[in-house]
């Protein structure tokens, strides 16, 4: 027996009984293949997300950028002099979005009317009435902190969907990471390539490590069970869009939850 074919009304639908509305910020996170066979490929999901949320609601993804070069810093953060030329620099309307990320970003970012912050590393695309607000002044040192799109999804009582993603690829706690109050947080400091027209601008941006558990005491598996967690004590929806299982959170007291669980248990008190 063939597979379904998912569409645009079909996962809207599904998307609507997992919770999201009109006016809704979310930001999703995607496997877009475990959605199953979609007619239209990532642009009917990403149209679908639109229609769910309407035209007062935002759609937003975490992008991060296709750097490429970062295996070349040395111990310092540095890129050796050999390469830099070679290096292109981040530029926030035309840097891929990073394939770590799976193919959502990517796509969503080169939706018309998209926009795009201008931190390479913590960068979101959004689209929406709430897109331009979410994505600018973004800062360049501590990315996922204060003034960033996380901070205002938060704020702004937003959602976050895991649309087939594992949970522990829930960008937002690295929020959560950079509120909490723990004793041994890392920080990485790293030279970042700007385009700056025809040529490339370095400079050094400093965050808490991203790559890794911030804290030497926190698992690999960390994000995964403060979600889980989250889901049995607060609560959220389940469900599935297509095939793909999803969890959808409300973003505020996600993060909340996630900084006393990590304070609890790393902050040393």
């Amino acid at each position: 027996m063939a597979e379904p074919l998912h569409t645009r009304r079909s996962l809207a639908e599904d998307l609507r009984r997992l919770g999201l509305g009109p006016g809704d910020l979310v930001m999703v996170h995607a496997a877009v293949r475990r959605v199953g066979r979609l007619l239209g490929g990532p642009d009917a999901l990403i149209a679908a997300l639109c229609d769910a949320v309407g035209p007062d609601g935002t759609v937003a993804a975490y992008a991060d950028w296709d750097a490429g070069y970062e295996d070349l810093v040395d111990a310092t953060g540095r890129v050796p002099e050999r390469w830099r030329g070679d290096v292109p620099g981040f530029d926030a309307r035309t840097s891929r979005a990073s394939r770590d990320n799976g193919v959502l970003a990517e796509f969503l970012r080169t939706v018309p009317g998209a926009r795009r912050s201008g931190n390479p590393g913590a960068s979101v695309a959004a689209i929406g009435a709430r897109a331009a607000w979410l994505t600018e002044d973004h800062p360049i040192d501590y990315g996922y902190g204060p003034g960033s799109p996380f901070e205002k999804l938060a704020a702004a009582q937003g959602k976050v969907l895991m649309l087939g993603a594992p949970l522990d690829t829930m960008t937002l706690l690295h929020h959560a990471e950079h509120l909490a109050r723990l004793p041994d947080k890392r920080r990485r400091r790293i030279e970042v390539p700007f385009a700056d027209g025809p040529g490339v601008t370095w400079r050094w941006v400093e965050e808490f490590e991203t790559a890794r558990p911030v804290t030497p005491q926190a698992a690999n598996d960390t994000f995964a069970v403060i979600v889980e967690d989250f889901l049995a004590e607060v609560g959220g929806s389940r469900g599935l869009a297509g095939e793909a299982p999803c969890v959808l959170v409300e973003a505020a007291p996600m993060v909340a939850f996630a900084v006393r669980w990590m304070e609890g248990r790393f902050g040393g008190g």
